[in-house]
């Protein structure tokens, strides 16, 4: 079906500001008569977080897109971390790229989100979101005001949370991940979602700064921090990296592909991979 146009709200700038720097995901508002986009690749995120034959659906094109480029089948529960991976990793920029740009906190339960992933595109419900007591939306119907930065911070956890939570609900089982282990994974796609769009924008040291303000450690169902390291090369230049909490599987595929911030890889093997990136 053919999306409305978009609705403006007090996050369109913020989402615009994303696609200029990050053509591969749009945003789309819509209105509270809009219908939720339905056909052509759209999947209701409720789809999703039911874990039935809509999650099925969805994973197929994981499943497809790994024999396609590698040759093989991988696991079961392989493709089902793929895919959640692709969904958080942009779904996670919903919250946290107003939140980096515009000190705004929307929230999008379940049932307002749907999403497009051969073309990279969202479709949202925007109703209520947070702001600081100077913002000029702060008297917009829908606006939370919030006290001051940490509280905003507090707000940007619970609304990734509040949607995010019924998607490993739906995923979980099929990738014989728990709890912990679940939000391991969601920390480190919200993590590096935000991150790699400010290098995007030029404010990737602002950013580190700012992750490890919203996740120091300590903020439940969330697991681990924000974790940026800066090892330095042989010539002594600054190679940027986080240490990731969990495992994205993709070793199960090209174990001579592990990526850098793995926990598999050791000190001296991450070093080489970061090194070998910074020279390429």
């Amino acid at each position: 079906m053919p999306l409305p146009a978009p609705a403006a709200s007090p996050v369109t700038d913020a989402y615009t500001r994303l696609t200029e720097v990050y053509p591969h995901l749009g945003v789309t508002e819509l209105s509270l008569t809009d219908e939720t986009p339905r056909g052509d690749g759209w999947v209701p995120v409720t789809r999703l977080a039911e874990g039935g034959a809509g999650l099925d659906a969805f994973l197929a094109w994981d499943d497809e897109q790994v024999l396609r480029d590698y040759g093989r089948k991988a696991r079961p529960d392989v493709i089902a971390s793929f895919g959640l991976h692709r969904y958080v990793w942009s779904a996670g920029l919903l919250f946290t790229v107003p939140w980096f740009l515009a000190r705004r906190v929307p929230r999008f339960p379940v049932r307002h989100v749907a999403f497009q992933r051969t073309e990279g595109r969202l479709a949202v419900r925007v109703g209520a979101f947070a702001c600081l007591p100077d913002d000029p939306a702060a008297g917009l119907p829908g606006a939370r005001v919030v006290p001051d930065e940490e509280a905003l911070r507090a707000e940007a956890r619970a609304a990734v949370a509040e949607h995010v939570e019924p998607v490993l609900g739906g995923f979980g089982p099929r990738m014989r991940r728990r709890g912990r282990a679940l939000w391991g994974m969601a920390t480190d796609e919200v993590v590096e979602g935000i991150w790699y769009v400010a290098r995007l924008l030029g404010e990737e040291q602002r950013a580190q700064r700012e992750l490890e303000l919203l996740l120091p450690g300590t903020t439940k169902p969330y697991v681990g921090s924000a974790a940026f390291r800066e090892p330095t090369d042989p010539d002594g230049s600054s190679l940027p990296t986080r240490d990731r909490v969990s495992c994205c599987m993709f070793y199960t595929l090209r174990p001579e592909d592990t990526c850098a911030g793995c926990p598999r890889v050791c000190g001296t093997e991450r070093l080489a991979k970061l090194t070998a990136a910074a020279a390429s």
